[in-house]
């Protein structure tokens, strides 16, 4: 009872603020997915984060465009009263890299299978940087949106070969029903302010991943001059459902 009570404590000292600078309390992991997952694509790291103390919060990014979704993210930062590690995922990279700018508390960022832009750059126009990537052949027909748009989904036939490898098949079948779109505009937006010039950054990636090609990574974590890079091997474009404590791992150390 004892440990359950001391938890309410925390938390309502953090919404209240409180704990703001207090030097005991570990950094907000504030988890952001990309295109075609959604935040239950966190589930395995959250587990570990949690367990070991830190306090977390998987945003539902709305896929609609890199300048709006950072609006989003940052909203949930602004109303966080601790520091902040900012983690991304695919799409979720050039979010985090913009959500980051004007919020002083976030103190690292981890880009997990992520795109890095730099001012200017697009996640559509990285992606094809270097050779390798076969997310294009795997997509559904674009699907119509009210306001003129167009939505893009993964074939669910071809979700578990492109998008989750090294996950089980049954798991697999289950991501690709519930996949969140993202729209065409969102994937051709330019970034606008690249905050990992600024702030620590840290890189994992698989392997194997068909949606970003590895060599993709591997330039946008060199540029960044990241703390450290993790080439999982074997691993695809979701390493953090494959591999949770290897991310999460990456996570803590982003913490410290």
């Amino acid at each position: 009872m004892k440990k359950i009570l001391s938890g309410f404590a925390i938390a309502a000292a953090l919404f209240a603020g409180g704990f703001a600078n207090a030097a005991d309390v570990k950094p907000t992991v504030i988890l952001v997915h990309g295109a075609f997952a959604d935040s239950s694509s966190w589930n395995g790291v959250v587990k570990i984060l949690e367990k070991d103390g830190y306090p977390v919060i998987a945003a539902a990014n709305p896929l609609r465009g890199v300048a709006s979704d950072a609006q989003f993210v940052s909203s949930i930062i602004k109303n966080t009263k601790t520091p902040v590690v900012l983690v991304g995922h695919s799409y979720g990279g050039p979010v985090i890299s913009e959500a980051a700018v004007g919020n002083p508390n976030v103190k690292s960022l981890v880009y997990v299978a992520a795109f890095a832009p730099e001012v200017g750059e697009t996640a559509a126009g990285l992606s094809g940087k270097f050779p390798g990537a076969t997310l294009a052949s795997a997509l559904a027909a674009p699907v119509d949106l009210p306001d003129g748009g167009k939505d893009l989904y993964i074939q669910q036939d071809k979700f578990h070969d492109q998008f989750a490898a090294d996950v089980p098949e049954a798991d697999a079948r289950l991501m690709a029903a519930g996949q969140r779109p993202v729209t065409v505009a969102a994937l051709n937006e330019a970034a606008t302010a690249p905050a990992w010039k600024t702030l620590p950054s840290y890189f994992v990636y698989g392997s194997k991943d068909k949606n970003i090609p590895p060599q993709v990574i591997e330039f946008m974590a060199k540029r960044a001059n990241a703390k450290q890079t993790i080439n999982v091997p074997g691993a695809s474009h979701v390493v953090m459902v494959s591999n949770p404590k290897i991310v999460a791992g990456l996570i803590e150390k982003a913490a410290q």
